[in-house]
């Protein structure tokens, strides 16, 4: 894709998603509170699914600077008192990795100098953000979630690094899985990112990776999809955009104002929908309160 065909899918997904000049929501809007309680009927059995990846401390070609985990308490096995203890620990995270799963808010990303809906780049202070931080979900973001397996779709076991996944892939998944994305869904897309990790082993995901093409968000223009999620983080690489190496992030969260969770997992909630018979369940996503900050770990929960 041209720079220039990709600004002219730019505005138009921009113009199909305008709101008004003072949102900050973005796609949020679309989770109404009777689509939440429609959402709730979902759940049937109770069961309950993390869709987030354990935080991971090693260092790798994917995973250059590594989530910290320290024990901050003495050490118990040699100083041991009676009485009360307490075990302490302290975490450092990269949020933005290629491993740990995230969410990305609306001032992650900017494009042309701005970021969603005009909001000017000076807005990112020292500090932190002054508009458009992952606070904006500080409530939460509950509603359907509907999970594609496209490996599934293509009798593969994952997709390759480099491959796409395209708005008729979408399609095709849902016809195949007996269910259908609509406004105000939370869509998860599985590119089978975490078993290749698992299985092949690790690799350098900054330049190798399965994602969505850029014409695939017009697919969540049209369903008025409320949130996104893969267990890549959505773009392709290398990207087929010329000079823009993330276009689906610029896509999705500058032009339609769509937050995005990168990195999740779900290969433990295939073979439960697959035994109930379903791709569609309750969702749960629960960023955690950071005041200016681009972003947030997440473990999402898919209720069943």
């Amino acid at each position: 894709m041209t720079t220039e065909e990709f600004r002219a899918l730019h505005e138009r997904v921009r113009e199909r998603t305008r709101r008004g000049p003072d949102d900050r929501r973005g796609t949020l809007g679309y989770l109404t509170p009777d689509r939440v309680v429609a959402a709730a009927r979902e759940v049937t059995t109770g069961r309950t699914v993390s869709l987030a990846a354990p935080v991971d401390t090693r260092p790798g070609p994917d995973n250059p600077e590594p989530a910290r985990h320290r024990m901050k308490a003495p050490d118990l096995a040699r100083q041991p008192s009676p009485g009360l203890q307490f075990a302490l620990d302290r975490f450092a995270m990269n949020v933005h990795g290629d491993v740990d799963s995230h969410l990305d808010a609306l001032c992650h990303v900017l494009y042309d100098g701005t970021l969603y809906n005009g909001v000017p780049a000076g807005s990112l202070t020292p500090d932190g953000a002054v508009e458009l931080a992952v606070d904006v979900a500080r409530d939460g973001v509950v509603g359907r979630g509907v999970l594609l397996d496209i490996p599934r779709l293509r009798g593969v076991p994952w997709l390759e690094p480099g491959e796409q996944v395209t708005a008729d892939d979408l399609t095709a998944a849902e016809a195949a899985q007996g269910v259908r994305t609509g406004p105000g869904d939370v869509l998860l897309v599985r590119v089978g990112h975490r078993r290749r990790r698992r299985e092949h082993g690790v690799w350098n995901t900054a330049e190798a990776r399965a994602g969505l093409h850029p014409e695939a968000v017009e697919f969540l223009v049209d369903r008025r999809v409320a949130m996104l999620g893969c267990d890549g983080n959505s773009d392709t690489a290398p990207s087929t955009v010329e000079g823009v190496d993330f276009p689906v992030h610029v896509l999705t969260i500058h032009a339609m104002g769509m937050q995005l969770m990168d990195y999740l997992q779900f290969e433990e909630l295939v073979p439960v929908c697959e035994e109930e018979g379903r791709w569609s369940f309750l969702c749960a996503v629960a960023p955690l309160r950071l005041p200016g900050a681009t972003g947030s770990p997440v473990n999402p929960i898919a209720v069943l």
